[in-house]
């Protein structure tokens, strides 16, 4: 038992290495003593690291104010969704990193609803990095439920861990990716076939649902480390889902049908106008979504009740296509003029370029993935024989070059002397 003491000719405190002569009091143990002082630094630390909850610190996640702030600078338009996704993934980081309370906070799992090529994808990406965190893309169309040809939902997971990978061991590799990012592209691809539970199997349908259900809520899945089929004589590892955020998103066509029968339907009685599709605003549609709609469209209420936050996002028009191109910090048109000012080329497209390349991707009705492809097209000779012509020091790309697949103007050292 401890003993409080001046009786120990060699006493002196462990922590500090004072003498009895030179503390106020010294409580001697078995195996040596320790001073008042140090006992009362050891009482402050404690008492700092048991400091209440509002003073807890969120691990240093950025607010949502800079997480839209980050997200803009890649994403152009989309400012509801970017409002949305900034808040979500900011409570969910407060939900895992949190001291355990009486408040149970569930989990923040997002649906992005919006047409091919709006930025879905994107957007899941920039998170990851703006949170620093693995992440990783599935495609819902692969999957199929447990037992048949196709992937199973535990391979998503294995994305994530291959993502996560240290280069350390398997343990810190798991716990990397169970504070990760998961993306799953065209959920819109597995709702069921009819609107009423079918007695025959759905297995790329309702069955995948019905089996992406637990790993959405949080459970501790077993993934084969070689990807595959699960079978009995299989190895696992296991991670637990609790706090990986998933992301589902999909074009869900027809969708805004559904939600415009619905409003007529309880707007009877009140003058309503007919409008076609080219005149009316599907994104402005969208917004009105409600789970009722994704059950009629083929989600199963399940699996709508694991995605509490539903955003939806616009069709880009001509005047967003046209920002993509310059404003983001991968711009394509920033890329391309990186990668010839390496050759000492100054690239440069005029506005009617850029304008005649948003009406283009328009035309393919793909939304911002038809930009590049278009570029593409039109810098691929430019490109081959720029880098063997040393006179060249200027390209320019006007909507000619675009439309009617005119050679761009060439610029050569001796005309821009000659024109200064």
């Amino acid at each position: 038992m401890a003993r409080i003491g001046y009786d120990r000719n060699d006493g002196r405190c462990v922590l500090c290495g004072k003498s009895r002569e030179q503390v106020r009091k010294l409580i001697l143990g078995v195996y040596g003593g320790v001073c008042i002082d140090c006992i009362a630094l050891c009482n402050e630390i404690i008492k700092g690291e048991s400091a209440p909850p509002e003073d807890f610190s969120f691990g240093g996640v950025p607010k949502p104010k800079e997480i839209y702030r980050i997200l803009s600078q890649y994403v152009v338009g989309q400012e509801q969704a970017k409002r949305s996704l900034s808040v979500a993934v900011y409570n969910h980081f407060k939900r895992i990193n949190a001291p355990s309370s009486d408040v149970e906070l569930q989990k923040s799992n997002i649906l992005l609803i919006g047409p091919t090529g709006s930025g879905k994808t994107l957007l899941a990406q920039t998170l990851a990095r703006i949170l620093n965190v693995p992440f990783a893309i599935a495609d819902a169309t692969s999957l199929t439920e447990a037992g048949y040809v196709g992937e199973d939902v535990e391979n998503i997971l294995l994305k994530l861990i291959q993502a996560a990978d240290t280069g350390d061991s398997m343990q810190a590799t798991i716990r990397n990716a169970e504070r990760g990012i998961v993306y799953i592209d065209e959920i819109d691809k597995i709702a069921r076939k009819a609107e009423n539970p079918s007695i025959t199997r759905d297995v790329s349908g309702e069955g995948v649902q019905q089996a992406l259900l637990k790993i959405l809520e949080g459970t501790v899945a077993n993934v084969p480390p070689q990807g595959g089929r699960k079978h009995p004589q299989q190895e696992y590892v296991q991670i637990n889902t609790a706090n990986i955020l998933f992301i589902v998103g999909g074009a869900f066509e027809g969708l805004d049908k559904i939600i415009e029968r619905r409003i007529s339907e309880s707007s009877l009685g009140f003058r309503a106008e007919a409008k076609s599709k080219k005149d009316r605003n599907i994104g402005e549609v969208l917004r009105h979504v409600m789970p009722e709609d994704l059950l009629k469209y083929g989600l199963i209420p399940e699996f709508i009740g694991r995605l509490p936050v539903v955003s939806t996002l616009d069709a880009l028009d001509a005047d967003a296509l046209k920002r993509i191109l310059v404003e983001p910090k991968n711009a394509l048109v920033k890329q391309y003029q990186k990668f010839f000012e390496y050759d000492g080329v100054d690239l440069v497209f005029t506005d009617d370029a850029l304008s005649a390349i948003a009406s283009e991707a328009i035309k393919r009705g793909t939304g911002a993935r038809a930009l590049r492809t278009i570029i593409e097209e039109v810098m691929l000779n430019i490109m081959y024989e720029v880098p063997s012509n040393k006179d060249v020091k200027k390209v320019i790309i006007s909507a000619e070059t675009i439309l009617e697949k005119k050679e761009p103007t060439l610029v050569t050292l001796g005309e821009m002397k000659a024109a200064s």
